[in-house]
């Protein structure tokens, strides 16, 4: 009989993606052995195998989960049915709190995610897209205008500028935390939308852009 894993086996799994996540965003994943992750867990080389196959494998789950959590908070807001406006304020507000608490996993998947296998990198592309398009959704909502213009897009890849890098300047232990950071920007997008006026040439299709 084989046998079963411990009760503890994905807790143990999820703090190695949370200690690799960290290495790749500091030294960068090319740079980041085996051995130095087995280290930071606490783990023999040999230990850190049983749970993970080698240094690629991690690279795609810490990816692959992040985007999956982005995917699922849009799918979830949007099950809330909400108006516009008060939709927008919920999609920042979430993504900014999931940010909070996965920045180095952000910093790889908007960093390293170009070191995926073409299979890899596009099933990650496509899950990063959905996030973009529920947001593109919103802002189209509050501006059909800009819709006819092909700009939902631009404009939301704008909103994640301000949203993505957050975490280079903000301090964990400085004045403003997410949970103040995440309506003023809402304010800031909000109020600056109703300003944008439709360019007086025409706007070329957007290539397929990505959260980063």
């Amino acid at each position: 009989m084989a046998r079963g894993r411990s009760p503890a086996y994905d807790d143990q799994r999820e703090m190695i993606l949370a200690r690799a996540a960290e290495l790749f965003a500091h030294r960068g994943y090319p740079a980041t052995s085996m051995n130095e992750v087995a280290q930071a867990c606490g783990f023999s080389k040999a230990s850190l195998y049983h749970y993970y196959r080698d240094k690629y494998e991690l690279l795609v789950s810490i990816a692959e989960t992040h985007v999956s959590r982005l995917e699922e908070l849009v799918t979830s807001v949007e099950a809330q049915g909400l108006p516009a406006e008060p939709r927008l304020r919920e999609l920042i507000r979430r993504i900014v709190e999931e940010y909070a608490g996965a920045q180095y996993a952000h910093r790889v998947l908007t960093e390293d995610v170009k070191f995926l296998e073409t299979e890899d990198r596009e099933r990650v592309l496509d899950k990063q897209r959905i996030v973009v398009d529920g947001f593109a959704r919103v802002v189209a909502a509050l501006r059909p205008d800009l819709k006819r213009a092909a700009l939902a897009k631009p404009l939301t890849m704008l909103l994640f500028g301000m949203i993505n890098w957050m975490f280079t300047w903000m301090r964990p232990d400085g004045r403003l935390d997410y949970d103040a950071m995440a309506p003023i920007v809402a304010d800031l997008f909000l109020g600056g939308l109703p300003a944008v006026r439709r360019p007086q040439r025409s706007v070329r299709p957007a290539r397929e852009p990505v959260t980063d």
